[in-house]
């Protein structure tokens, strides 16, 4: 009987530690750290920084965008633009294939994709007649492998354009 005792005095311990108040950060508080970013590819890292403000992200429930001490979390990225603004004022955007970004504590953030670009690597004249050939080819002069590769080129290159490209 006495370890029945002992069982539910442990569980109510255990519970009333787990009622404490969890101390959260409100939207509306000043933070004044930076987010240590890494944006890497399987075969290279493209960007790496102590020193970022804000990163802008294309995530599949919506864009987001990240600051210092941002709850932890790991989003899944579509094919898009990363935005990445730096505490002396400078922007870059890198066009992404997909992938994840990883939120961890103390402001780390990592970005994983199989491919990813800076954006001033792009030209638009290139970008314009890349969708023009992709276009021809979905609507049926090709293959059915080859439609299928264009439908899926369009999906993923349209998205950037939308942003600013073109």
């Amino acid at each position: 009987m006495s370890a029945l005792r002992l069982s539910r005095a442990a569980l109510r311990a255990r519970t009333a530690a787990a009622l404490k108040p969890i101390q959260r950060r409100g939207y509306a508080e000043a933070v004044s750290d930076k987010i240590k970013l890494s944006l890497a590819l399987p075969h290279q890292a493209i960007y790496h920084s102590q020193d970022v403000v804000q990163v802008n992200l294309p995530a599949e429930s919506g864009e987001m965008g990240i600051l210092a001490q941002h709850v932890p979390s790991i989003e899944q990225l579509k094919p898009g633009l990363v935005e990445i603004i730096e505490e002396s004022g400078g922007n870059k955007q890198f066009f992404l294939s997909g992938g994840f970004a990883v939120v961890q504590p103390n402001s780390v953030l990592s970005i994983n994709a199989v491919e990813g670009f800076p954006l001033e690597e792009f030209s638009e004249e290139a970008v314009k007649s890349q969708i023009s050939e992709a276009q021809k080819i979905a609507s049926g002069s090709g293959s059915e492998q080859d439609i299928a590769e264009a439908k899926i080129e369009l999906e993923v290159i349209k998205p950037p354009l939308r942003g600013g490209v073109g």
